[in-house]
């Protein structure tokens, strides 16, 4: 009886591996196919690379999400560890008071929350663009980076910056040498939330942005109609990319905490 519920459950997560992956793969596959067909593989090729890479509204797309993402993640993270580090250090009452606070736009519907920003940004006549659908990604970003570090800051024993500023160290030194490091990996874990989310999100973008300005995920829906296999190009290029980051953040900091191992060893 135990090895039949193991079984079934072996094959039941197996399906669900299959449901996520297959379609990534099909589309890995099918950006090599030398037709425009969706359903037979006639041939090896890069022709929907270059023409990817030679059609300036994917390239104006792909350079909007990196910048959009990047500048929301670097400005999302440093407001967030800064609120979380101070509602560590703030009453109980307070600190739960804006958590539940923090929590609302991560629970409520994208939709919602685009409508909100959208009718927010036409009521001041602010024109939208740019720099509104920016704002808007900094703004839904900084709750998933104040989730991720403040379970680090609870882990963090106040008497750390408390002996740091006995010894001479400044509140900022103490700050930046001893609280910040030690919480790190929540600060890498919410940077990284945030890119993704920035990344490849659509509803928001959709309707904080303006004419010109679009991102990968407005593209795509944009193409949705036409067959243009140069997405699947697109798509493919994106998976590596995310499937490289995750490596490497994941590796790095195994290969790190052997080194420092070998050298606690070796003194």
């Amino acid at each position: 009886m135990n090895k039949l519920k193991k079984w079934i459950g072996k094959s039941y997560l197996g399906l669900i591996m299959l449901f996520f992956y297959v379609p990534i793969l099909y589309v890995m596959v099918f950006s090599f196919n030398e037709s425009k067909s969706l359903t037979r593989f006639t041939g090896f090729s890069l022709e929907w690379y270059e023409k990817m890479f030679s059609s300036r509204p994917i390239m104006e797309a792909v350079y909007y999400t990196v910048v959009i993402a990047l500048i929301a993640t670097v400005v999302s993270t440093i407001i967030g560890t800064i609120t979380a580090i101070g509602l560590s250090k703030s009453r109980r009452v307070l600190r739960e008071v804006v958590l539940q606070i923090n929590d609302i736009p991560m629970l409520n519907p994208e939709i919602v929350t685009a409508i909100g920003f959208m009718l927010l940004f036409t009521s001041l006549n602010i024109q939208k663009g740019f720099w509104t659908l920016l704002i808007a990604h900094i703004v839904f970003c900084i709750p998933y980076v104040i989730l991720s570090v403040m379970p680090k800051l609870r882990q963090l024993d106040d008497n750390l910056a408390e002996a740091a500023l006995d010894l001479g160290a400044t509140p900022m030194q103490a700050l930046t040498r001893v609280i910040i490091p030690q919480i790190m990996p929540g600060i890498v874990s919410g940077a990284l939330i945030a890119f993704t989310m920035s990344f490849d999100d659509f509803i928001i973008s959709f309707f904080t942005t303006g004419p010109g300005v679009n991102n990968i995920a407005i593209y795509v829906y944009s193409s949705i109609k036409r067959i243009n296999p140069s997405i699947n190009a697109l798509s493919t290029i994106i998976v590596l990319v995310v499937t490289l980051v995750l490596v490497l953040v994941n590796v790095i900091p195994v290969i790190r905490d052997r080194k420092k191992g070998k050298n606690e060893q070796g003194i």
